[in-house]
């Protein structure tokens, strides 16, 4: 039974939650496009919002940015670099900083969301649930952080990597390599990957419409002037005081 509930929970689940995050996606903007928007409630209330959208964004992105390329990027190439104790260390001390910082800015969204009748009301049920159930991840991963200093060695984390880039190159392992894990990092994954799972139908979905594009258009500078446009026969029409 244990080994069938682990062969569901981390071979199968991954890609129903990867299938639910890009075809999700992909129906919903091609359908709901009006939905697709973050939602502000900065015309409601200002208090709260500045520090804790700002720490969140900063700690969640480098999280994401994190997790992403340490599970994915394969032993061959960080190796050259660090050993897998060296880069346990540097996650732990990395992911600490980030998740302390994405906990506070999340914290004090979650409570002004909460604790705000006004904004409370403009609420629905999923933006309550997002935000309560990337707090809880958020709180598994910061418990995860003594277990992973009891496994200094680094080994528990090239198991997760395995596992990671296995589901990746559709090669699953085998769940059962998984069971000898403390249960924080079991529960890490899978409210993890639920996240995924539930992302297109929450306001999650503004995340795909960041102006990344920005960073690299020509910048430009608007002049205005009273003097006609070269090469243009239109006259500036003048005005002449009645008489």
């Amino acid at each position: 039974m244990r080994d069938t509930i682990f062969h569901i929970l981390f071979v199968w689940y991954p890609y129903v939650c990867l299938s639910s995050f890009i075809f999700g996606s992909i129906i919903r903007f091609d359908r709901e496009q009006y939905t697709w928007k973050a939602h502000s409630s900065q015309i409601l209330r200002k208090k709260q919002l500045s520090w804790g959208s700002n720490l969140f964004h900063f700690g969640i992105l480098f999280l994401f940015l994190g997790h992403t390329v340490g599970l994915l990027t394969p032993k061959a190439i960080y190796s050259i670099f660090l050993t897998p104790a060296e880069k346990q260390l540097v996650a732990i001390v990395a992911g600490g900083i980030a998740g302390t910082v994405c906990f506070v800015g999340l914290s004090l969204l979650l409570h002004r969301r909460l604790f705000d009748a006004r904004i409370r009301q403009t609420s629905t049920y999923m933006d309550l649930s997002i935000l309560t159930i990337l707090w809880v991840q958020l709180c598994l991963g910061l418990i995860t952080l003594p277990f992973s200093l009891a496994h200094s060695d680094g080994s528990v984390m090239i198991q997760l990597s395995h596992w990671a880039q296995g589901i990746l190159t559709v090669q699953p392992v085998d769940a059962k390599t998984l069971q000898g894990l403390d249960w924080p990092y079991l529960a890490h994954l899978v409210l993890g990957m639920t996240i995924f799972l539930l992302f297109p139908f929450s306001r999650l979905v503004h995340i795909w419409s960041a102006p990344v594009w920005y960073l690299g258009r020509k910048g430009y500078q608007v002049v205005r002037t009273r003097r006609p446009l070269a090469g243009s026969d239109a006259q500036r029409p003048t005005h002449r005081p009645a008489e």
